[in-house]
């Protein structure tokens, strides 16, 4: 079993229609991404704003897993912490990651009545009220994911030029780049409106230990930024290459879970 979970990924062999054979998770009643339908969702009042406190000093590295790209951030104290909003506590940042399509209308993970974008950023925290991660990943409120579509448009958000001038170092599956004093909040949209719900992880093992904020303002992004994110290589270096798309995974049932707004 642990050769093959290993081996998951987004083919037509691997990819989230067979998950559930190795990570039980996966076929559980609180799995993400889900469908955002305006008419289902309830405008909850009591929501609060939430906050962020990044210290740029935290950014350690930018990776190619050989599923997305990914910058890693040190997250051994509250150094780079999410608060408030739908949560009970300070969750710190561990990293950040993306997932995208072969086209500009397919690549998000979480969809707005029908509607994918080209893309969607992960920002993922863990309650520090745990010792470590891997026991906030045990806990019904262990983990938050700050979700941000990514919109194709003409007037790209010119913050992303700092990740994506690293994907030349990280062109193939392992390859690992120094990524230092970067603060993620610089990526945010205008607007800090949100939807929060339970959920889970949408990459194996699939945890339901998530409380999701999805953005509803996307930040934009340009044709040729895509197309950077598209160009990394699924494979390693003396592997032939493959390229790194569509790493996303369906709308999961939404079951009973309510989905709540921060507007009206």
């Amino acid at each position: 079993m642990a050769q093959q979970s290993c081996q998951w990924g987004y083919d037509s062999d691997n990819g989230p229609e067979h998950w559930h054979k190795y990570y039980p998770f996966a076929k559980g009643d609180n799995q993400s991404p889900i469908e955002i339908n305006s008419k289902e969702v309830h405008y909850d009042p009591s929501l609060l704003p939430w906050f962020v406190g990044y210290d740029p000093v935290g950014a350690r590295s930018i990776v190619n897993s050989g599923r997305t790209c990914r910058v890693v951030f040190d997250d051994t104290f509250d150094r780079s912490v999410l608060r408030s909003g739908p949560l009970p506590g300070t969750y710190r940042l561990r990293q950040l990651h993306f997932h995208w399509g072969s086209s500009n209308d397919r690549g998000s993970e979480h969809t707005v009545n029908g509607v994918k974008y080209a893309g969607e950023l992960h920002l993922v925290h863990w309650y520090s009220k745990y010792s470590n991660y891997a026991e906030a990943l045990r806990n019904y409120d262990g983990v938050a994911i700050l979700g941000i579509f990514l919109q194709v448009g003409k007037t790209p958000k010119p913050e992303m030029k700092r990740i994506l001038e690293e994907i030349n170092g990280i062109k193939t599956k392992g390859k690992e780049v120094p990524f230092p004093n970067f603060d993620p909040s610089i990526l945010f949209p205008k607007s800090w409106d949100y939807w929060t719900y339970h959920g889970s992880f949408t990459e194996p093992p699939c945890e339901e230990c998530v409380t999701w904020i999805i953005l509803r303002e996307p930040i934009i992004v340009s044709p040729d930024q895509m197309a950077k994110l598209r160009s990394l290589s699924l494979n390693a270096e003396t592997e032939p290459f493959r390229p790194m798309v569509d790493n996303w995974r369906p709308p999961q049932p939404r079951h009973f879970r309510m989905v709540r707004a921060s507007f009206q």
